[in-house]
């Protein structure tokens, strides 16, 4: 099996996610502590069921898929009804599964359109000591007390149509809070003051949609192909910080202290991208979205890229959802259809194909030599991080997992769609 110290020395060899560990009790985000779903930790369960090593199980009103956060015994999540017309956040105790705060944020007096397969929360809150940030794109952003569950400050003053219901997470840099908004009208980046709340950049986005009907002159379908949904990550390269960010049509670095644009790849035809990426090996392993290609970049530049950034393609398995796992040279995907795959992470060759069945928005996580893959059914199917495909369990819980697992201690920590579950070995 692989260990974990081998995974990052080799993961961030030449390009790194900056965080400040990789272990412990803490899960500040929807990928956890390393920022791309690794995790350290030694006896999380392998199997478990309705009626098998489940510590608690903890019943979360309302439709929502945003991915539970941990911050010493505190879990946080946001929830809204199938309306969206009352956001709201949640905090769990770790230890007994008691609800410690439920709190009515805000009401929307007319919500925008969210599609049925997505949630006015899905976007998955950030955490760090004493305060929590939660987002449910533009209509509400906030930060929360952790401790009183109070409102430190609220912004409901952006301007962006989601067009199908919002999903980009808001994502903390130093003393900055990023968020997205790539919908149908708008799309632009923008850093907060974490502090107080305040602007600090703003950053639209520069690609040429290319959309126009010429008869009408707006957009195709409604701007409907501008939209995208996928949270950043910092990379570090060759000493230098970049905001690796996926709009629509195209992938772009930016300096995360002052938004201005390092450099942008152009993707035409490629938009609704949800994944975020994974860094390693000097690249970028980005699924683009709808396009069906998921691409090895190389971040070295500035300006317009050229096509010759791109290291390697890989299109038979793409997921538009759930985001890449880079285990040592070994890339892990699920496309939203069900069928895994592992990538050589240094050549992009197909390793293996399978199907495990389901559909898929949930992203896999590593620990301890194994890949847990979670369905939109409740089924969990964990196999050996390896080059040859050994499924080691199947597990079934619950009424279908959209959002991303969490893991604290030795525990996993899934919310399905209508609860949360502690889940410990044996």
């Amino acid at each position: 099996m692989v260990s974990l110290k081998h995974v990052l020395v080799c993961a961030c060899l030449t390009l790194a996610c900056c965080v400040t560990g990789w272990a412990g009790e803490n899960w500040p985000n929807y990928r956890g502590p390393s920022e791309q779903g690794l995790t350290d930790a030694e006896n999380l369960p392998l199997t478990w069921g309705e009626d098998k090593n489940i510590t608690w199980q903890t019943p979360i009103e309302g439709k929502a898929w945003s991915t539970p956060v941990i911050w010493g015994d505190q879990i946080w999540m946001t929830s809204a009804p199938l309306e969206g017309n009352r956001l709201r956040a949640i905090c769990v105790d770790k230890n007994t599964g008691k609800i410690v705060h439920d709190k009515m944020l805000y009401a929307v007096a007319g919500p925008q359109y969210c599609h049925p397969f997505n949630s006015y929360a899905s976007p998955s809150p950030v955490i760090e000591e004493g305060r929590v940030y939660v987002s449910f794109g533009s209509p509400y952003n906030a930060c929360l007390d952790t401790k009183t569950g109070e409102v430190i400050w609220e912004r409901d003053d952006f301007v962006c149509n989601h067009f199908r219901g919002p999903g980009s997470s808001p994502f903390l840099y130093k003393n900055l809070l990023i968020l997205h908004f790539d919908g149908s009208d708008r799309q632009y980046v923008v850093a907060l003051d974490k502090q107080t709340g305040d602007t600090v950049w703003e950053t639209e986005r520069t690609v040429d949609f290319d959309d126009i009907v010429e008869k009408t002159g707006k957009p195709i379908r409604d701007g409907d192909f501008r939209k995208a949904f996928s949270t950043p990550m910092i990379a570090d390269v060759d000493g230098r910080p970049m905001l690796i960010s996926l709009g629509s049509k195209a992938l772009y670095a930016y300096d995360p202290e002052t938004g201005e644009e390092l450099w942008r790849l152009n993707a035409p035809g490629v938009h609704s991208g949800s994944c975020r990426p994974a860094l390693g090996h000097g690249l970028v392993y980005m699924p683009m979205g709808s396009g069906g290609k998921l691409w090895a970049v190389n971040p070295n530049g500035s300006g317009e890229l050229s096509q010759d950034h791109i290291a390697w393609e890989y299109k038979q398995v793409v997921p538009r959802r759930a985001s890449p796992l880079l285990v040592d040279d070994l890339l892990f995907v699920v496309d939203d259809g069900g069928i895994a795959a592992c990538i050589d992470a240094k050549t992009g060759e197909g390793i293996w194909r399978k199907r495990l069945g389901g559909n898929f928005s949930a992203s896999p996580i590593y620990a301890d030599g194994k890949v847990y893959f979670f369905d939109e059914d409740g089924k969990a199917t964990v196999i050996e991080a390896a080059r040859e495909f050994r499924q080691l369990a199947v597990n079934k819980l619950g009424d279908g997992f959209m959002a991303s697992p969490a893991v604290s201690g030795d525990s996993l920590y899934l919310r399905s769609r209508s609860q949360l579950y502690r889940i410990d070995a044996e």
